[in-house]
């Protein structure tokens, strides 16, 4: 009885997160700048009795909201961040609601909401049954500058939770078995000296001439690197004026590989590229570490119990409009790269637009795939269960303006719905945990793990951006 009472009580208030969810939609806000999601979201976690803890890590939009107490102790991740350049409305063709202003395209709008759902729905049915127990909300900012999970990492706040559980928006429903890569976000400040570039070019040290140089001996190591491993940077000041030597520029690294030490050695390499450009233009060099994830490491156990709450989920359905317009996006992407994205789905059915099946496909289980994401940390320090969800067109890119259409639309929300259902079912049997399943979750987590101690890919002496939020994105999934 106690499943269905929680899937009662959250189709009664299906419209209640609705609504929560087209706000965050409709007010997209960049990392570190969070404010409107996360005091909307504290707003509805106090009202439902839970108690808030703010500005976590430092950061003003990082919160945990608590209930219960006692063991087991069950996180769930929420996060809310939008995506520079991706507003659009709410159709198949491409209509900025602002011109190159954010936009949901990586669906945190949903991602977050599901989860305060669920945890206010899990607290109805902890109440009615006076359960034991704890369970939490972590809402998360700046997913997609891949660090806001770990500052609150940094500052202990996953470190005694008995596991944790997320989700993301997807185009399918599916166990999340593979692994995201590890990631270091590493920005290069060159120093140099000024000159008139046409009347003395000689008297001059050129800072742009060392970056340029920098990133030719990168180019050049990406011949000596590890196969899946990525180098991906952008030039964040180029200097002035082009009649003066620039006496200051500076180059944005993301470095990505299968595992936290091999992205750390890559980083050691890239270093010693950095200071010899400094040393072939007579500049200076420093550098700070902006991000530094782990690689995602998935639980079986965990996903095993999420995917098994299938059956008293529900079934969900799509409308003939939402075929419709899921088939109308659809043509807006290029065919190729509609059959590229469905030839890279590791389950799913290609035919079909919006797919409901649920799919746990274990022959592709610990996969390494090409993104990188945050909640990497947290898989790191506590056992981790994840899914996604269909909440767009299958064929339909993240970061793209049609994703930000499908997350903004009934598909994504009916994603979302399904997603909260599965959390707050999931976590409600690890309160009750009469198999054992966190202890075999455990079990499982010591043995991939190997006994390796979290630390912090982010220096201790490096504070959060939150002055600097304008940073280019680059998201998991």
């Amino acid at each position: 009885m106690g499943k269905s009472n929680i899937t009662k009580w959250m189709d009664e208030n299906e419209a209640k997160f609705t609504d929560l969810a087209k706000q965050i939609w409709a007010n997209p806000e960049l990392g570190y700048n969070e404010t409107f999601a996360s005091t909307l979201q504290i707003k509805t976690l106090e009202e439902a009795g839970f108690e808030v803890t703010s500005g976590i890590g430092d950061v003003p939009t990082a919160f945990v909201a608590q209930h219960g107490k006692g063991k087991p102790v069950i996180g769930i991740l929420g996060e809310f961040d939008a995506l520079p350049g991706l507003s659009q409305d709410i159709t198949p063709n491409y209509n900025p609601i602002v011109p190159n202003g954010p936009g949901h395209g990586c669906g945190h709008n949903l991602l977050g909401t599901a989860g305060v759902n669920a945890v206010i729905a899990l607290k109805e049915r902890m109440e009615a049954e006076m359960l034991p127990g704890t369970i939490r909300y972590y809402g998360c900012p700046a997913e997609e500058l891949l660090s806001g999970k770990t500052f609150m990492a940094r500052a202990g706040v996953f470190d005694d939770l008995d596991c944790a559980l997320t989700w993301h928006p997807g185009t399918v429903n599916t166990t999340a078995n593979f692994r995201m890569q590890a990631l270091t976000g590493i920005e290069f400040y060159f120093s140099g000296r000024t000159s008139h570039a046409g009347a003395a070019p000689h008297l001059g040290r050129s800072a742009l001439d060392a970056v340029e140089l920098m990133n030719v001996g990168a180019n050049y190591l990406r011949e000596h690197v590890l196969d899946g491993t990525r180098i991906h940077y952008q030039i964040t000041n180029g200097g002035m004026a082009p009649n003066v030597v620039p006496d200051k520029a500076s180059v944005y690294y993301f470095l990505r590989g299968a595992d936290r030490k091999q992205v750390e050695e890559l980083e050691e390499r890239l270093i010693k590229v950095a200071q010899g450009a400094a040393m072939m233009t007579e500049t200076s060099v420093r550098w700070e570490i902006k991000s530094g994830c782990y690689e995602t490491l998935p639980n079986e156990t965990l996903n095993e119990l999420m995917y098994m709450q299938e059956e008293a989920t529900g079934l969900f359905t799509f409308t003939q409009e939402e075929e419709k317009f899921a088939e109308e996006l659809l043509q807006t992407v290029e065919p190729s790269v509609l059959a590229g994205a469905k030839n890279q789905l590791m389950s799913a059915d290609a035919s079909k637009m919006l797919d409901t099946a649920f799919y746990h496909n274990m022959n592709h289980f610990g996969l390494s795939i090409g993104g990188s994401s945050d909640v990497g940390d947290v898989s790191w320090i506590v056992p981790m269960g994840q899914i996604m969800t269909t909440c767009a067109p299958l064929g339909v890119q993240f970061h793209t303006w049609q994703a930000t259409a499908s997350f903004g639309s009934s598909i994504g929300l009916k994603g979302m719905h399904y997603a909260a259902k599965i959390m707050a079912l999931s976590a409600y049997e690890l309160l009750l945990d009469q198999d054992g399943i966190l202890e075999k979750a455990k079990a499982e987590f010591k043995a991939s793990t190997k006994g390796a101690v979290y630390k912090s890919g982010i220096p201790s002496d490096v504070k959060p951006p939150v002055l600097n939020s304008d940073a280019v994105p680059v998201s998991a999934i």
